[in-house]
C-alpha cells in the first residue's frame, strides 16, 4: 500500500482546486512549509496571505473573507489553530462564516516535538461548536475528496491532518460522503471503530486477529460531526462489542462520540483506546504509538482484552 501524510495530500488537493475555484484564498500562521499550504502560495501568491504567528487574527480575517464571498482556508498546527477557540466560536461558528479550518500535526504521531506541538484536545473543542463540521480523513484519496467537499460546501468546517505518513486503506473507486462512515472490514466478534492516522493500524490489527480466530470488523469514521449513528448502531447490533481507536484524548473525541451514540440507543459494550486523559510527550512516533497501544499489536492486544481472550 502507498503511504503519504494527509497534510501533503491536503496541500496537493488545494493546489489542484485552486485552478477550478478562483474564490479560494489561503491564510497561514508562519507554518506554510509544514501545513503544505506553501504549494498553493507558490502557484497563487496573490491569493495567499502569510499572517505570522497570529492565529486569532488569521481566523478573524478568514471569517471576513468568507462573509465577503471567498472560500478561505486558515491553516496551522491543530493545537495552535484550535487554541484560538474563542475566536472560532464567535467569528466562525456563531456567525456561520464558511471558514475552512485546517489543523495539521495532530496527535502523538508527530513524535519528538512533544506536547506543546501536539493537538490532542482539538476534536473535543470543534465537536462542541454548533454549525461546525469535523472531518478526519484516513488516507490520500479520502483527504483529497474531503478537501473538495469543503470547497464545494459553504459551511464552517475543521479538518484534522497527520504529519506522519499513513497507508492507503481505500480503493480507487472510493467515494467520500460526509457523515457516512466506511466499513473497511466486516466482523462478527468485535468492531474496531477508528479515525485518521490510526486507521491503517486497525486494519493491520484486524488481519492479525483473524489468524487467531477473532473476526474483527473495522469501521473508518472520517466525519466525527455529523457522526454516522446508523453505522455505529448496526455494528453494535452485529458484534455487541465496540473498540474505538484514536490519536486524541479519549475525552471529547471519537470515543466520546461513539459512547454518546451507544448510550442514546442502549446498545453494545465499549472500550475506548487513545490518550487516557493525559498530555502528550516527546518520543519517536513508533515508540509513542507502542506505549499507548495505538499501533497494530497494541490495538490487537486491546481487542483481546475487551473480549476476555
Amino acid at each position: 500500500m502507498a503511504a503519504s501524510a494527509t497534510r501533503k495530500s491536503f496541500g496537493q488537493a488545494l493546489l489542484e482546486l485552486g485552478g477550478e475555484y478562483p474564490e479560494i484564498v489561503v491564510l497561514d500562521a508562519d507554518l506554510s512549509k509544514s501545513t503544505m499550504s506553501k504549494l498553493f502560495a507558490d502557484r497563487y501568491p496573490d491569493r495567499f496571505f502569510e499572517m505570522g504567528i497570529q492565529e486569532a487574527n488569521m481566523i478573524g480575517v478568514g471569517a471576513g473573507l468568507a462573509l465577503a464571498g471567498k472560500k478561505p482556508f486558515v491553516c496551522s498546527f491543530a493545537c495552535f489553530v484550535t487554541g484560538r477557540y474563542d475566536t472560532i466560536r464567535i467569528s466562525v461558528a456563531y456567525s456561520q462564516a464558511p471558514v475552512r479550518i485546517v489543523g495539521t500535526h495532530a496527535g502523538i504521531g508527530i513524535g519528538e516535538d512533544g506536547n506543546s506541538q501536539m493537538g490532542l484536545e482539538d476534536l473535543g473543542l470543534m465537536r462542541g461548536l454548533p454549525n461546525m463540521t469535523v472531518i478526519q480523513p484516513a488516507d490520500d484519496i479520502e483527504t483529497r475528496q474531503a478537501v473538495r467537499w469543503m470547497v464545494e460546501h459553504d459551511v464552517p468546517s475543521y479538518i484534522r491532518l497527520t504529519r506522519q505518513n499513513v497507508k492507503d486503506v481505500n480503493g480507487p473507486g472510493y467515494e467520500f460522503r460526509i457523515g457516512k462512515a466506511v466499513e473497511l472490514l466486516p466482523g462478527r466478534d468485535v468492531t474496531i471503530v477508528v479515525s485518521g492516522g490510526t486507521v491503517f493500524h486497525a486494519v493491520d490489527a484486524a488481519q492479525s486477529l483473524a489468524l487467531e480466530g477473532i473476526d474483527a470488523g473495522v469501521v473508518n469514521v472520517h466525519t466525527l460531526k455529523p457522526i454516522d449513528a446508523d453505522m455505529i448502531v448496526r455494528s453494535a447490533d452485529t458484534t455487541g462489542r465496540i473498540v474505538t481507536v484514536e490519536d486524541h484524548n479519549i475525552i471529547g473525541g471519537l470515543g466520546s462520540a461513539v459512547a454518546e451514540v451507544l448510550a442514546e440507543h442502549g446498545k453494545g459494550r465499549l472500550t475506548r483506546l487513545g490518550l487516557p486523559d493525559v498530555f502528550g510527550e516527546s518520543g519517536s512516533p513508533a515508540d509513542l504509538y507502542r506505549k499507548y497501544r495505538l499501533d497494530a499489536p497494541g490495538i490487537a492486544a486491546s481487542v483481546r482484552d475487551a473480549l476476555g481472550r
